[in-house]
């Protein structure tokens, strides 16, 4: 039974048209998970998964095997489970445990994924998620009147930052998850696990002006990077 890193990465982007292939410190921007992926020992097989034929052959320069995304799940609307659902049915019944990468958060490093999947194996997980602590922030939101409630803490007791509930938030880095738990519909499910990581690898490109701080990080901790 493998483990496979599988990465998503439609040809459709209005934020930022070809974002999954411009240009980031020197390779296309999927290239360096596709790299992160194959620099980890414990990944057997590196997939990635477009409706993009230009994304599908630089993949291919990159040493992934390529799965071709069908039209009526590649929209925007289109969620990854059903991307990452037809690459299974593709690549067949031998997988024990999926890692789907980002290609929008290039800020990992191998030893991340290394960790992620021996700590997922090892709390016995069946579901995982790559984050960071949320010790630090304290989050306000609006209500159903439009007013704004402290969320994560009780403004009139702020208390010790020592002394909070620790919590934790999603960083989109990578996911892992058992074969069976996507089946169900998502992601996540079962008993869920976070693997935590540093809080400057929390960034990704989303929009255009992401994309120079990005960069100032890449170059930061390339050397750690890949």
């Amino acid at each position: 039974m493998k483990t496979i890193a599988i990465i998503p990465a439609r040809g459709g982007s209005k934020g930022i048209p070809g974002k999954n292939i411009m240009d980031f410190c020197g390779k296309p921007l999927i290239a360096w998970s596709i790299l992160q992926a194959k620099h980890t020992p414990e990944i057997d097989e590196v997939y990635l998964t477009s409706d993009s034929n230009e994304i599908l052959d630089i993949a291919k320069e990159f040493g992934a095997s390529t799965i071709v995304r069908p039209a009526d799940i590649a929209g925007d609307t289109a969620s990854s489970e059903s991307a990452i659902e037809h690459a299974l049915s593709v690549i067949g019944n031998d997988v024990e445990l999926v890692i789907m990468l980002q290609a929008t958060s290039p800020l990992r490093k191998p030893d991340d994924l290394s960790k992620a999947i021996r700590q997922f194996r090892e709390e016995k997980w069946d579901s995982a998620f790559s984050g960071a602590m949320l010790d630090d922030f304290l989050i306000w939101d609006l209500d159903q009147e439009g007013q704004l409630k402290s969320f994560n803490y009780d403004y009139l007791n702020r208390g010790r930052r020592q002394d909070r509930k620790s919590q934790y938030v999603e960083n989109g880095s990578f996911y892992l998850f058992k074969p069976e738990i996507l089946a169900q519909g998502n992601r996540m499910g079962g008993k869920i696990g976070v693997y935590l990581m540093e809080f400057w690898q929390t960034f990704e490109i989303d929009n255009r002006d992401d994309i120079k701080l990005m960069e100032i990080l890449f170059q930061t901790f390339k050397d750690l990077i890949i």
